[in-house]
Order: C-alpha cells, then sequence, then structure tokens
C-alpha cells in the first residue's frame, strides 16, 4: 500500500467517521441495553410475568440482528447515508409509538420489531465504513468506534431511572425517541470514500482511494461497494475459519445478552435499591470502555497483532467465568467486581468481532460478513432472554440463568479455540485451502482498479499483485 494511501485511510475524515459510528453505537446498543430497566415498569403495569416481558428484549436484539443483512443490501446498494438515516427515523417511531401503547403486544412490535429494525439499517453500515477509513490503526479504531456501548450505557442507565421517576415510563420513552433521532445526523455525516482514475505506468488505469467529493464519472460510488455487485459477494461463506468463527457467534449470542437483561432484577432480588442496581449498568458502561479502547489498541501492536483471535477467545472465556460465579454474590459490594470483570471483558470482545472478521474474510467483504455475522446473533437474542426468564420462573432465582449464559459463554471461546487448533494442524500438514479472488487476512497490497468503460456501471476490475498471492489465505 502506498504511503499517500495509508495515510489518507488513518485520519482526516475518517475520525468523523469513527465519531459517527460512536454514536451510532450509543444510539442502538445503548439503547437496547437500558430496556431492561423498564422491566419492572412494565410487569406492574401490564400484570407480567419475567418470561412475558423479556420478550420485549429479546425482539429488540433478534430484530437487530436478524436484518443486518438488510442493512448492509442497503448501504451497499444505496448509500451507508441513506442506511443510517432511515435508520434513525424508523427506530425513533418506534420508541415514540412505544411511549403511548396500551399492551404488551403492542410493545413488541413497536420497541421490538419496528424500532430493532432501524437500528438494523444504522449498525451494520455505521460499523462496516470505519473499516473503510482505517487500515493500519482498525483495532484501535473500532475499540474507540465501539465504546460508544460502554459510554451510552453509563450515561444513560442512571438518566433512564431518573427518567422514569421523574416522568414515568411514558415520559422516558419519548426523551429516548427524540434522543435516537440523532442517528439521522450521523448518517448524514458517513461521507463516503471515493475512486480517482489515474493511469498506471504502462497506461493502465488504476485506483486510488482518497477523501472528497466524489468524481463526476463515479459520484455515489462507495469503496466497498464496487466488490459487492459481483457474484462472489458472499464466497466468504465457503472458508473453513469463518465457519468456526460462525459456530463460536452462536454460542456467544446464547448467553452474552442474559447478564444485562437479568443483572438489574438480580440485583434487586438481593436488597440492592434501585439506584445501586441501575449504578451497576453504569459500572458495566465504564469498564467496557476501558476494554474497548486498550483492547483495541494493544491488538494493533505488532506482538499482539498475529493474536488477535486468541485475545478475543480470552475475553469471551474470562466472561463465561464471571457468569458462573454470579449467584455467589449476594450483596452491591460483591457486584461490583463482577460488573467490572464482566464490562471489560465484554468490551474486549466487542471491540474485536469486526477485527476478527475482517482478518478472516477480508476487507472487501467486511460489510456482507459483517451482516451475516450479526445476523448469527439473531435467533439466540430472540430466545435466550425468554428462556432465562422461564427459568427464573420455574425455579425462584438466578441461578441457572446465569449458569446457562456462563456455560455457552465458554462453548464460544471453545469452539473457536478447536477451530484455531484444526487451522494449525492444517498448516502443519501442508494443506492449504483455496484463497478467495480478493483475500484475506493481508488486503495491504490490494487494490480496485476500475476501466474507463466500467464508470458507466459495469462491474469493476479487480487486481491483486502476484507477490501476495502466497499470502491470501487467512490464519487463525
Amino acid at each position: 500500500m502506498a504511503p499517500g494511501k495509508a495515510s489518507a485511510l488513518d485520519g482526516g475524515w475518517g475520525w468523523v467517521i469513527v465519531g459517527c459510528c460512536f454514536m451510532v453505537t450509543v444510539c442502538t446498543r445503548a439503547v437496547t441495553r437500558c430496556v431492561s430497566i423498564f422491566f419492572v415498569e412494565f410487569q406492574a403495569h401490564f400484570g407480567a410475568d419475567y418470561s412475558t416481558t423479556a420478550w420485549i428484549h429479546s425482539l429488540v436484539d433478534c430484530t437487530t440482528m436478524l436484518c443486518a443483512p438488510l442493512g448492509s443490501l442497503v448501504g451497499n446498494r444505496w448509500s451507508c447515508r441513506v442506511a443510517v438515516m432511515l435508520g434513525g427515523l424508523l427506530s425513533s417511531c418506534g420508541l415514540l409509538l412505544s411511549s403511548f401503547t396500551n399492551s404488551l403486544e403492542t410493545l413488541y412490535f413497536s420497541m421490538g420489531i419496528l424500532t430493532g429494525l432501524g437500528f438494523a439499517l444504522c449498525y451494520t453500515p455505521a460499523i462496516a465504513m470505519v473499516g473503510c477509513y482505517f487500515h493500519r490503526r482498525k483495532a484501535l479504531a473500532y475499540g474507540i468506534a465501539m465504546s460508544g456501548s460502554g459510554i451510552g450505557t453509563l450515561v444513560l442507565a442512571p438518566v433512564v431511572q431518573l427518567l422514569i421517576e421523574l416522568y414515568s415510563w411514558r415520559g422516558a420513552l419519548l426523551v429516548l425517541s427524540a434522543f435516537v433521532g440523532n442517528l439521522c445526523v450521523c448518517g448524514a455525516l458517513l461521507r463516503p470514500i471515493t475512486v480517482r482514475e489515474e493511469e498506471g505506468e504502462e497506461g493502465a488505469p488504476t485506483g486510488e482511494e482518497r477523501l472528497g467529493s466524489p468524481a463526476p464519472q463515479l459520484q455515489r460510488r462507495w469503496c466497498f461497494s464496487s466488490c459487492f455487485l459481483s457474484s462472489q459477494e458472499f464466497r466468504f461463506l465457503l472458508l473453513p475459519d469463518f465457519l468456526g468463527l460462525a459456530v463460536s457467534f452462536l454460542f456467544l449470542a446464547s448467553g452474552c445478552s442474559l447478564p444485562f437483561v437479568y443483572l438489574v432484577p438480580y440485583a434487586l432480588s438481593v436488597g440492592v435499591s434501585h439506584q445501586h442496581a441501575a449504578f451497576l449498568m453504569s459500572i458495566l458502561g465504564v469498564i467496557d470502555i476501558v476494554g474497548n479502547i486498550t483492547f483495541g489498541w494493544l491488538t494493533d501492536r505488532k506482538y499482539l497483532k498475529p493474536h488477535r483471535v486468541a485475545c478475543y477467545v480470552f475475553s469471551v472465556w474470562m466472561e463465561g467465568l464471571c457468569c458462573l460465579f454470579t449467584p455467589l454474590l449476594r450483596s452491591f459490594k460483591l457486584l461490583v467486581p463482577f460488573a467490572v470483570l464482566y464490562g471489560y471483558f465484554d468490551g474486549a470482545y466487542v471491540a474485536l468481532i469486526p477485527v476478527v472478521t475482517s482478518d478472516v474474510v477480508g476487507e472487501p467483504y467486511l460489510s456482507s460478513a459483517l451482516g451475516v455475522v450479526y445476523f448469527l446473533h439473531a435467533i439466540p437474542y430472540l430466545i435466550s432472554p425468554p428462556i432465562g426468564g422461564w427459568l427464573v420462573d420455574i425455579t425462584g432465582s438466578y441461578t441457572a440463568t446465569f449458569f446457562l449464559s456462563g456455560s455457552t459463554l465458554l462453548a464460544s471461546a471453545l469452539v473457536l479455540s478447536a477451530a484455531a487448533g484444526i487451522r494449525r494442524c492444517r498448516r502443519r500438514s501442508h494443506v492449504t485451502t483455496e484463497p478467495l479472488p480478493l483475500s484475506l487476512s493481508d488486503q495491504s497490497d490490494c487494490f480496485v482498479s476500475y476501466r474507463k468503460e466500467d464508470s458507466c456501471g459495469s462491474s469493476p476490475a479487480v487486481t491483486v499483485r502476484e507477490d501476495k498471492l502466497m499470502h491470501l489465505t487467512p490464519d487463525l
């Protein structure tokens, strides 16, 4: 990669993109986490049990992840601006309608489906845009961007509790509706990286990514959309390494949301006050930020960059152990260390999900791959909170729920560790996989070149330097 290109990709307007993605994660993931604060109010108002009320949270998460490929599709085919601004409008309207609802069934639709669909349109395109603007400092950029989830939880958890006390749950949802409307502003700032034609040494056109106004012949072209218009858009699904990631993500999604759903109710059940219970969520948010940024910075270092998957596995493993010990913690002072540890490693693995995915499938496939990755979270997000609530209803305690969370997280780490071990065995036995046309772990010398006739709308020609072909097979 040319020095000019590297500097253009790792600075400038890219930091504005990071800020926009940060706000998107605040308005989507942090707001979703704070839905659990409304549980007690919903139960009292509608006379519902835990499992019935938990469907609201699970529907928000499930719809967000289930429709993640739709967000990728809109971002790739039209623009990230269109996707994020449309998503902001839908999610704001969903929360607005929720503030006027008179039944749980209506909440299932307005908050669960409509708001979740809006979040889906915003989340994946914003994350993919960060990957387009950063190369050398990608993990750090993602760490900062994804820290919005933690900072949002830190700020919103006590604010939402205060809003409920002052204006009831209806007023709190009305305020959140206005807040989420800021997604439209974030979408307007998502300026694309455009491609400018230049003549190479032998007269062949090459592509140079730059920041600025789009060239007339390439206006509304995006840096990544050209790759996805080809028939090879989902070729990464055939990679054994990606299949191992996919299975690991299924287990991860089955357990990672349960502590955020049931930490506040569990704290209340052991005698913690409402304010202290909400403060536990704030602690999760603060330490989540530390995990996001420190792990992002550390895994950009030369000594850890080849071991990003190992860092990810370690984070998930530690989260699982924290959940297994939670039933022993029956006071606010004992729950604080849980919030610290779980929040730190949650921030670590969340920041590494897009980085590890990019390392496996390659930057040109990142948007579609993230759509698939978050899609895999959908069904576990849908069924795990109600299952956790059902376990609470039949056992009368939260022990089984936290054991379920811890065991699935440990299973996720085990699956990915096994996949990494198999990969190492294949390498030692000199068995290699067929590389993708644009691959995978090293994109530094891959570039996109447009033929002059392609500027009218046909698919771009993709060129990969021959001296890098031996390094295209991804390593776990």
